[in-house]
Parts: structure tokens; sequence; C-alpha cells
């Protein structure tokens, strides 16, 4: 599937279990409070969970295969610990605005 493919309702496709479906975007969903990159398509995922095809699957299943491959594009710095976060605003398919925070302290755990 290329990245400009529009997802749509799909009615001729192959139909799926919904509940794995709602399964799967509830994790995502869960996700997006730390990973603001995948908050918009997850989004437009979830509003096919009540009647989800084969499709639909398919592009959860890429949206799961991009989080696993940037894993390694760590939020935090070695060096001073800070999470940085960020996010991204787009009108249709056109970047509009981009911001990126560095947090002001740090949280250290104590193990008991």
């Amino acid at each position: 599937m290329g990245t400009t493919v529009k997802l749509i309702e799909d009615e001729n496709g192959v139909k799926l279990d919904p509940t794995l479906y709602r399964s799967m975007i509830g994790s995502l969903l869960y996700l997006t409070t730390s990973r603001p990159d995948i908050s918009y398509i997850v989004g437009v995922c979830a509003w096919y969970q009540g009647n989800p095809m084969e499709s639909h699957v398919s592009v959860v299943k890429r949206i799961i295969c991009y989080v696993n491959d940037t894993l390694s594009m760590e939020n935090d710095n070695a060096d001073d610990k800070k999470r940085t976060s960020g996010g991204c605003l787009y009108l249709g398919n056109n970047l509009v605005s981009w911001h990126s925070n560095k947090q002001n302290s740090i949280s250290l755990s104590t193990a008991g």
C-alpha cells in the first residue's frame, strides 16, 4: 500500500472480527500519548471500528511495523535523560506547523 493511498469504507472487502480490530486500535490510541507522529492515521483507522475490513487491518499492521521500526529512535537523550516531545499539524497532506520541546526537569525513581 503506497503512502498516498486513501483509506476508504471498502464495502466490497473481506469482513473481519471487529473485536480484534478494536483491540488493535485501542492499543495504538494508548500509544499516541507518547507517539504524536501516529495520532492522525490512528484516528482515521478508528473511524472504521464498526465494520473493519481486511484493507483496514493491513493499514493498522503497517502502523505497528512503523512503530516497531522506529523504536531505535529513542526520545531520551542519554546525556541529560530529558524526554523530547513534539507534534505536527497538517491541513490535508500539507504540513502547516510543527514543534519540539524538551522537558525542563526529570523524574527519578527509587527502587524499593
